[in-house]
Order: structure tokens, then C-alpha cells, then sequence
């Protein structure tokens, strides 16, 4: 019998995979869009998905914790399903790509300008091979050790207080906002994860009480949010952060120690952690849903070449604002079938209770 994911595992789970390489851009993003106090916009989006953690919450009762799997293949043909598993598959496949060279290119500007970036990416992709083939549960573990080397990282915003001021924030809120539609979508990707809680429901019981570890674990990547924004928009100003490309970054390199230089260099390095859980958990998805395809291909041989696949295809963007591109087409994907999927799910597990009622 496998072992099932603890709560605490879950919500660890969950704030690693929402902490992806937004967070070295989310405060520009912030202020570019939603002008002065730009930061407050993370609290509203955070209740809105929060709402819709509920939605999948409404699958798994209904379903009894049921796999999404076999919900949907009670209802619908195989022949339908398998080429939408793919098509999922290659999705979450290809974010967890381009997660993983968007970060490998910041780290190449900053640390190692002269190498090419495609080394770094293909030694964190056998990284992720290898925690993959540990299994779920080891990966839960990892990332729980991971959390650790990365949380007192928010404890750095203490060392700006003696920078900070209040009127940097000013009294206006959301002044000089432009496009605030595409801005609330750039900062919803940047929440992006939580989604593939609907692909944990076999890993759990009731002790885990999945849900709840899930809204834990949002819950403590929103606070970080609002505590780096808050801090951002007080040290650095709304208009100074437009101009930034990784306030973040910026931010870190002000930090100053006598005996390390360029120790943003460094920090930055601890961020490889949460990178790699995020993109590891996206491969594990993408073989979940290829699993269903070819049941009696092993598992390690769909993860070899889900990773393979997509390392190939990761050669293709080269700069970042390309990559940007590439993760915002299929972020919109990613939001879709957040909502849409509990929807079709909660409509066929009451259809299929009617049938079986009759």
C-alpha cells in the first residue's frame, strides 16, 4: 500500500509550486499595471482563488476523493479522452519547461554570462529525472527540505526597514494603472500550481485533509507576496519598480556583507529549490495524464521522455521576453482548465449519481 501525502507535506507542496520565477518580477508587474499600492491587487486575486480551490474541493466530495481519471472515463469514450490527456500532458510538460530555462536564463546573466544556458537546463532536467523516479511521496519529502533551505529567505524584508518609508506608498491607490485586465492576469500566473491539487486525490485520505492543507499553503505564498510587495513599493516606489526588470534580485544585491560580493549571486542560488519542485511536479502531472494513454508503458519511461520532449523543444525560445510569450499563451491554458475542469467534473459526477439513482 502507498503512502499517503501528510497534510503538512500537501501544503508545502502547494507553496512550492506557486513559487515559481514570478517571483523576481511579480512587484514590477504590480506596479506597471496597477500604478501606486499596486501590490494590494495580490489580496483580491488570492480570495478568487481561493474560490476556486472551493469549486475542486466540490469534486472530491462528490467524487468520494475519486481519481479526475476515472470520473471522467465513467462518462466519456476512451477515444475522446486520450487525445485530451496528451494535449494536457504536453501543456503542463511545456510549463514546466519553460520554467526551468526562464530561470537558468536569469541565472546566466547575472552569474555566468559567457556559458551556455542549455547546460544548466539540461543538469536541473536530470535533476527532476531523478527525484521523479522517488515517487511522489519522496518528492513531497524533498520539497519539505527544500521549504526549509528557502523560507527564512522573507526574513531578509527585515533588513530594509531602516530604507523604508510610508510616503513612497502615497495615499492613492492603483494611480497611474495601465491595462488592468492583462495585469490581473500576469499576476494570477503568478499564483499558477494550485491547480494540480485535482491530480493529488488518490495520494491522500481523510487524514490529510487535502483541502485545507491546500488553502494553508496559498495561504502562506499570498502572505509572502504581500509581504515583498509591501516592502518593494516602500524601499524602492511604484516608479522606480516600472523600470525594473527583477526588483527582487535588486533588492537583494542592496544587501551588503564585507567578506561575499555580489551576494544576490548567491540568494539567487537558493531559488533553484523551489524551481525545481515546480517544474518536477509539472512532469509528474504530465505523466499522470500520458499514464492513462499507454497504461502499460513504466512510468520512468514516460517521465524520460516528457522530459526529453520538452527539453528538446525548450531549445527553440532563446531570450526571455520570448519565454514570457510562450508561458503567458499557456498560462491562459492553465486558467481555463482551472476552472472549466472541476465545472465539467461536478456536472458528470452528478449526472453519473442520477444514472446510477435511476
Amino acid at each position: 500500500m502507498k503512502e499517503k501525502l501528510s497534510q503538512f507535506h500537501t501544503a508545502i507542496l502547494i507553496y512550492m509550486i506557486q513559487t515559481g520565477v514570478y517571483v523576481f518580477s511579480i512587484t514590477q508587474i504590480e506596479a506597471q499595471y496597477f500604478g501606486t499600492n499596486g501590490w494590494l491587487i495580490v489580496i483580491p486575486i488570492a480570495i478568487l482563488i481561493c474560490l476556486n480551490i472551493y469549486m475542486m474541493y466540490g469534486v472530491y466530495r462528490l467524487g468520494n476523493g475519486q481519481s479526475i481519471f476515472e470520473i471522467l472515463e465513467k462518462s466519456i469514450p476512451k477515444f475522446i479522452l486520450s487525445p485530451f490527456y496528451l494535449a494536457i500532458s504536453m501543456v503542463w510538460a511545456l510549463i514546466g519547461c519553460l520554467v526551468g530555462k526562464q530561470y537558468v536564463l536569469i541565472f546566466q546573466m547575472f552569474a555566468f554570462p559567457t556559458t551556455d544556458p542549455m547546460v544548466f537546463k539540461i543538469a536541473i532536467d536530470v535533476l527532476a529525472f531523478m527525484l521523479l523516479t522517488k515517487g511522489l511521496y519522496n518528492i513531497s519529502k524533498a520539497s519539505t527540505v527544500f521549504f526549509w533551505c528557502t523560507i527564512w529567505m522573507n526574513l531578509l524584508m527585515l533588513y530594509y526597514l531602516g530604507e523604508f518609508r510610508f510616503e513612497r506608498l502615497t495615499p492613492y491607490l492603483f494611480k497611474d494603472s495601465y491595462n488592468m485586465t492583462q495585469g490581473l492576469f500576469h499576476i494570477y500566473l503568478a499564483f499558477m500550481g494550485y491547480e494540480l491539487c485535482l491530480l493529488l486525490f488518490p495520494y491522500t485520505d481523510k487524514k490529510t485533509k487535502l483541502f485545507r492543507a491546500v488553502i494553508y499553503g496559498h495561504l502562506v505564498r499570498t502572505i509572502s507576496y504581500v509581504i515583498l510587495g509591501f516592502v518593494s513599493f516602500g524601499v524602492i516606489g511604484s516608479d522606480m519598480l516600472k523600470v525594473m526588470l527583477f526588483p527582487l534580485l535588486d533588492l537583494l544585491a542592496y544587501i551588503k556583507l564585507p567578506f561575499i560580493e555580489r551576494i544576490e549571486n548567491l540568494f539567487y542560488g537558493f531559488f533553484l529549490f523551489t524551481t525545481l519542485i515546480t517544474l518536477v511536479l509539472y512532469f509528474w502531472a504530465a505523466g499522470e495524464s500520458t499514464q492513462r494513454v499507454f497504461p502499460k508503458i513504466k512510468l520512468n519511461v514516460h517521465y524520460f521522455f516528457i522530459i526529453l520532449a520538452a527539453l528538446l523543444i525548450s531549445y527553440i525560445p532563446t531570450v526571455l521576453n520570448r519565454i514570457r510569450e510562450w508561458i503567458l499563451f499557456l498560462g491562459y491554458i492553465q486558467i481555463g482548465f482551472a476552472y472549466i475542469m472541476p465545472l465539467i467534473l461536478i456536472i458528470l459526477l452528478l449526472w453519473q449519481r442520477r444514472k446510477k439513482a435511476a
